[in-house]
This record gives C-alpha cells, structure tokens and sequence, in this order.
C-alpha cells in the first residue's frame, strides 16, 4: 500500500513539473520574441562577448532563486535579455542576404520541429536518456570553447563546424532533459525550462548561421 501511494505521489509531482515547465517555457519564449522585436525595430546593438558575461550572470542568478518564486522573475530577466540579444543577429541577417526573412523563418521552422518531434518521442518512448549527461556536459563544453576560438581567430570553418556539433548537443539536452522530467530526476520547473530555453536559442541560431552559409543569397 505505502508503495503505491508513493508510486501515486511521484507520478503527481512528475506531471505537475512538467505542466509547468511547458506553461513557463511557452511563456519565456513570447516574451523572448516581444524583446527581440523591440530590439530589432529600436536597432539594438550587437553585444558581442558581452553576450555572454550577461547569460552567466544571470544564469547565476536563476540558479540562486530557483527555489523562491523570484525565481520566475529571474528567468524572464534571463530570457528577455537573451530575446534582446537576438534582435541584432536577425537583423543582420535581415539586411546581408536578400532571402534574410525567408531564412529565419527556416531557422524558426526547423527549431520548433526539431523540438517538438524530440519532445513527443522522449514522452511517449519513456526511454531514460539520463546516460548523456556526461557527454552532453563534456561536449557543449569543447563546442563552447572552440566558438570562442572561432570568434577570435576568424575561423569560418571552425565557426560552422561549432554549429553543427550545437545542433546535435542540443538535440540531445532536449531528450535529456525532458526524460530528467518524466523519470522524477528534475523535479525544479525553473531549472528546466532554462535548459530547455537554451536548448531552443542555441538550436535557432546554429542553424540560421548554417542556412546562412548554405542557402543565403547576397
């Protein structure tokens, strides 16, 4: 009896994590949309490695609040800078390639099926993909540093290549983190749907850089 009831518990404790991880995550994301609008049309600046002293910041953050209903506000503080950032990327490629608009549509389209498939098949497969966790944390640590290594050494093959090893990374962190969810190993909502934000951005824009590189048109 006291194992069912445990059994009971925990499956309520799953599902309610993942409600709210998908409400949160739908929520971040059109609030990430509105500010990489405000920045596009109020032509927000490229932040550059600033970029990324904000995200750590704030990752910071989100983690020290995850437990505290502040730690809502810190993930849409987060989210919305992110959304600020991508305003200027966009933008540029709005204005380098003649075929801009129909490339981030692309990139947007391929992200949210990405997504969505990816999602489906660790819900309805239950499969435990917690085995990658090692990988995922070794590789997006070397993919990390080879893209500031091709930042500033200008190495546009390297810069590609970054690309595509963050699409499988992030591929893989969403399978992650979503069976985290279903298996009771992520119980903290907000921690989630940061992972799953992130997972998302990066998604988006290693693939606009590739359909960039492969089907832009000057």
């Amino acid at each position: 009896m006291r194992s069912n009831v445990q059994t009971a518990s925990n499956a309520i404790v799953i599902n309610r994590t993942l409600r709210n991880t998908y409400q949160l995550l739908s929520a971040t994301l059109l609030f990430s949309g509105v500010m990489a609008y405000v920045a596009m049309v109020t032509n927000f600046p490229h932040l550059g490695l600033m970029t990324l002293l904000g995200y750590f910041g704030l990752l910071f953050l989100v983690t020290k609040l995850r437990n505290s209903a502040y730690g809502i506000l810190a993930v849409f503080a987060l989210t919305g800078f992110m959304g600020l950032t991508l305003g200027p990327i966009i933008n540029m490629y709005l204005t380098a390639f003649s075929n801009g608009a129909e490339l981030v549509a692309m990139a947007m389209t391929g992200t949210a099926v990405i997504f969505a498939t990816l999602s489906v098949y660790a819900l309805v497969s239950q499969k435990d993909f917690s085995f990658m966790g090692g990988f995922l944390a070794a590789g997006i640590m070397v993919m990390f540093l080879m893209g500031l290594a091709a930042y500033f050494f200008s190495m546009p093959a390297l810069s590609l290549a970054v690309s595509a090893g963050f699409i499988l990374l992030m591929s893989g962190l969403i399978l992650y983190q979503t069976s985290a969810i279903i298996h009771g190993g992520e119980t903290n909502y907000i921690m989630a749907t940061v992972t799953l934000y992130i997972s998302i951005y990066n998604l988006f824009l290693s693939l606009l850089h590739i359909l960039g590189f492969a089907a832009g048109d000057d």
